[in-house]
């Protein structure tokens, strides 16, 4: 029981965090026109970005015995990457659309 305790007093603030930014990203997604959402994915790449570089430093920075640390930055990683490259997927069939056929 002394574990369970000691785990989230070590991780609390990443799992205050991880609830806010949850809530938050719902919140933001959840109001966008559907309109929107295309031309706004090739901004979020830039975020996707941003999330692999902190989760990179989070694995650099944290203590091997601390797996929850460990696990989060790691899923931070995958995550972003799958974000990252159906991102720039996404955008390029989107200017692919602009560009002249040839004959």
């Amino acid at each position: 029981m002394n574990e369970i305790i000691n785990f989230f007093e070590q991780n609390i603030e990443i799992i205050y965090l991880l609830t806010f930014a949850v809530f938050l990203g719902f919140e933001i997604i959840s109001k966008i026109p559907t309109v929107l959402h295309t031309p706004l994915m090739s901004g979020s790449n830039a975020i996707s970005g941003v999330v692999l570089i902190g989760a990179i430093l989070v694995i650099r920075v944290t203590e091997p015995t601390n797996y929850f640390a460990l696990i989060m930055a790691t899923l931070g990683i995958v995550l972003g990457t799958i974000n990252l490259v159906g991102g720039l997927a996404v955008t390029s069939r989107m200017l692919e659309m602009f560009n002249k056929k040839k004959k």
